[in-house]
């Protein structure tokens, strides 16, 4: 019997441990992709991140508290028994014995008294906290999908600011090993022209001081891409939070095509306060209220309630038969008249309440209103910066190049040329910058506005 305890005890364990290892969240497989681009990370993102298994769990619990409160309108069966060892007083003995002996019979002292009883109940009337408790569950599980809808509307914006920025890290790396290799280039030819005795060893010691000061910028580069690509990483739901060594992110595109924005603030305004899942979930919040009010009021009318039960009781032996069964049908009513002002309080509470997520309603739709009119001006203003630095661009390589063509050609400093090289290699900065603030600003509309989900599959990733 004990070798048999211990075998079930084994294999409930092991069913618990793999339940427990389902339970966790499917690593994303990157094998096959070698270049990431923004919209694949956010897929990856909405599979594999951790709080959307977590939102998805809550939304299991809302429904099992619909169950909860729809079971309540059904009846209540309960079964019980009892078994108890019943000692006579001292007095109550020799009474009994008394009357035992009058009738031809003996008395005992110790008996056992058994019972056994069915009892139902339903409960008919009861201020309609039933009614208004199930619908706040309703509203309940309905906030609870739209949270995972603004969860992940929250998670494809927050991926998209730290693909950017990794992106921008990323972008600086190449323009830095772009200057490291020009300067490695002039080196050289300034080594060949001082061996020939045509060039100042000035000059191959200045170079050598822009390689090295290139180098350090590519590896103070390397390391905040690194240090981007781990915040990415645990948004995707990397292990360990960390990119496989072969992956690399899609470049910046320079030649990005700016849209314009044709709609009106008021339009994506209306548009959002419709759609918004935050904004949707804060309504139901303001229907939830209005049920616990409800419920509150409840107490102030009476409770009406059906009962019955079949119950047993046998002295001596716990072999009851139909002879030992007796049964109860009635229907029960209460109503407290006084509480002390308990229920008045109760209600008092819930109303102020309701008024509280009012009113945090409205100052969400303020906070939409003014972050859409934000986005559109940051949107506008990164516009006209990439605009802006593409022209700028063009000037300092024309100009750098000029500078190049007279340092090689005897007729300008070196000093001109490394001002140029400045030049270019910052100019090339400030358009990547803008162009990722163009990007980040399109993200931060389209979030906004509540369409940044559009286009992802979200039906294997539950409601």
């Amino acid at each position: 019997m004990r070798r048999t305890l211990v075998a079930i005890l084994m294999a409930v364990s092991c069913l618990g441990g793999t339940a427990y290892g389902a339970e966790q969240p499917a690593a994303p497989d990157l094998a096959g992709i070698k270049v990431l681009d923004l919209g694949t990370a956010q897929s990856i993102a909405l599979a594999g991140n951790p709080d959307m298994a977590a939102a998805q769990a809550r939304i299991e619990q809302a429904r099992a508290r619909v169950r909860q409160a729809a079971a309540t309108w059904w009846p209540s069966l309960d079964i019980g028994g009892s078994g108890a060892r019943q000692q006579l007083s001292e007095n109550n003995y020799q009474y009994n014995r008394g009357l035992a002996a009058l009738m031809g019979g003996t008395a005992d002292r110790t008996t056992g008294v058994y019972r056994s009883d069915i009892q139902a109940t339903w409960l008919l009337f009861d201020g309609f906290y039933r009614d208004f408790k199930e619908k706040q569950a309703i509203y309940g599980e309905q906030a609870a999908d739209a949270g995972l809808a603004d969860s992940r509307r929250l998670l494809v914006t927050a991926v998209a600011e730290a693909f950017l920025n990794a992106q921008l890290s990323q972008t600086y790396i190449d323009i830095n090993r772009a200057d490291e290799t020009f300067y490695n280039r002039q080196l050289e030819d300034a080594q060949n022209r001082f061996n020939v005795g045509a060039g100042p060893w000035g000059d191959v010691l200045n170079i050598r001081v822009q390689v090295n000061s290139a180098r350090t910028s590519l590896i103070q580069s390397q390391r905040e891409f690194e240090a981007a690509g781990y915040g990415l990483a645990a948004l995707l739901g990397l292990v360990d939070a960390a990119f496989p060594p072969h992956l690399r992110l899609a470049p910046l595109d320079k030649e990005t095509v700016l849209v314009e924005q044709k709609e009106s603030a008021e339009a994506l305004i209306g548009e959002a306060l419709a759609i918004r899942p935050d904004i949707r979930q804060l309504e139901l919040a303001v229907k939830q209220a209005e049920a616990g009010t409800g419920m509150a009021k409840a107490p102030f009318y009476p409770k009406l309630q059906l009962a019955g039960a079949v119950e047993g009781v046998r002295e001596g032996d716990a072999r009851l038969t139909g002879d030992d069964f007796g049964n109860t049908v009635g229907v029960n009513m209460s109503w407290n008249l006084y509480a002390g002002g308990a229920d008045k309080a109760r209600l008092i509470e819930a109303e102020q309440a309701r008024r509280e997520t009012v009113y945090t309603l409205a100052g969400l739709r303020n906070s939409v209103a003014a972050e859409i009119r934000q986005d559109l001006a940051f949107l506008a203003a990164a516009q006209e910066q990439v605009r802006l630095q593409r022209e700028t661009v063009k000037l300092v390589e024309e100009n750098r190049d000029l500078a190049k063509n007279e340092y090689e050609a005897g007729e300008a400093s070196l000093v001109r040329l490394n001002e140029a090289q400045r030049d270019l290699v910052a100019a090339h900065s400030r358009l990547a910058q803008a162009l990722v603030s163009y990007h980040l600003g399109r993200q931060r509309l389209l979030s906004a506005t509540g369409r940044n989900l559009t286009g992802f599959d979200l039906s294997a990733r539950g409601r």
